[in-house]
């Protein structure tokens, strides 16, 4: 099998494939989603649901966690989409809540995150934290409005970790309710880097491990084609030196990214997510 066609099979897998067989190979097999059937991926997703679905399952006591994907839309090097943290953390969740349908749904996710040491490179977003915090907040107290008490706030952008982790138990106390925060890169103990990275590094910006990423999960958001960061370097006026060659040392390691790095990566992530959400939902 190339890997044109294991990259096809593997994300016609996560994206529409048989959940039992994915549950069973994460050693998830305890939950069979739907009785083992296919569940169409879009029955995780919030905003692709209709109120009577949504509705249905909380009334009918099935839906028991949402999860809260939080991103950024940034610039990632010369060659990645500015949506790559937002689709990347979407990815993951939606993957863990097919493994634990009927159980776990996703809302929509705050698709800009703070990134101000960003903004010296042109397309960046940014929100304040005071906005970004609030955002994540009001989204919290709509779903507990609807009678919702467990929510994984995943993160996959690196500037909001800290305000993330700071504000998130204030949101628990403050809503009576259990809210969690973690990012997805935080199911990546360092033998696992050490296994799958040969730079070391996850997640790195843009570097080997998002790159890797996105050529399992979706590679029309890789641009190589007329990427040349050494012609561009002296162009890009980046402030601070520190900066500048973090930035060239990843576009390097980007070149280290592989398809299957990036399958057993996302795999990881996947079973680590739904394995910290079935403990919510069931803690000891």
């Amino acid at each position: 099998m190339n890997h044109h066609t294991r990259r096809r099979a593997f994300f016609h897998s996560l994206a529409a494939g048989s959940i039992a067989a994915l549950a069973r190979r994460r050693g998830l097999a305890d939950v069979e989603p739907a009785g083992g059937a296919y569940v169409n991926p879009r029955k995780v997703l919030l905003w692709e649901s209709t109120r009577k679905e949504f509705r249905e399952a909380m009334e009918g006591g099935v839906l028991k966690a949402i999860i809260l994907p939080t991103g950024s839309t940034e610039q990632h090097n010369e060659h990645l989409a500015m949506i790559n943290d937002t689709a990347s953390v979407t990815l993951v969740a939606q993957q863990a809540a097919l493994l634990l349908y009927p159980q776990v749904m996703v809302a929509t996710p705050v698709p800009v995150g703070i990134s101000p040491h960003w903004m010296d490179r042109k397309g960046t977003l940014t929100l304040k934290k005071e906005t970004f915090l609030a955002v994540v907040y009001e989204i919290c107290e709509s779903l507990k409005t609807h009678g919702v008490n467990t929510i994984l706030v995943l993160n996959g952008h690196g500037g909001n970790v800290g305000p993330l982790r700071e504000a998130v138990p204030d949101f628990a106390r403050q809503l009576a309710i259990n809210i969690q925060t973690s990012s997805y890169w935080d199911a990546y103990k360092p033998e696992i880097i050490k296994k799958y990275m040969t730079s070391g590094k996850a997640p790195g910006h843009a570097g080997e491990f998002e790159t890797s990423f996105a050529m399992a999960a979706f590679p029309q958001r890789i641009q190589w084609e007329g990427v040349d960061y050494e012609k561009i370097k002296p162009l890009l006026h980046i402030k601070d030196p520190k900066s500048a060659a973090d930035e060239e040392q990843f576009a390097r390691e980007a070149k280290l990214a592989s398809t299957a790095k990036g399958e057993a990566m996302i795999d990881i992530a996947v079973k680590w997510t739904a394995d910290r959400l079935r403990k919510m939902i069931r803690p000891a």
